[in-house]
């Protein structure tokens, strides 16, 4: 996804499921957020979300 924000992808019964993580310091690994997809795309708002997130975290 760029800038040290990366995607997991998993197939269910109610569709892919997604998630963003981001690796840490000290070889630590975060998810950041989690949601099952709709469309073809990802939604921006989704992608906002995560990357809010990575910020928070390497940031305080």
């Amino acid at each position: 996804m760029g800038k040290g924000l990366f995607e997991l992808r998993a197939r269910g019964k109610d569709g892919i499921g997604r998630a963003f993580y981001c690796y840490l310091k000290g070889k630590r690994i975060v998810i950041l957020h989690v949601f099952i997809k709709k469309t073809q795309s990802t939604p921006q708002r989704e992608l906002n979300i995560a990357q809010k997130r990575m910020d928070e975290v390497n940031h305080g």
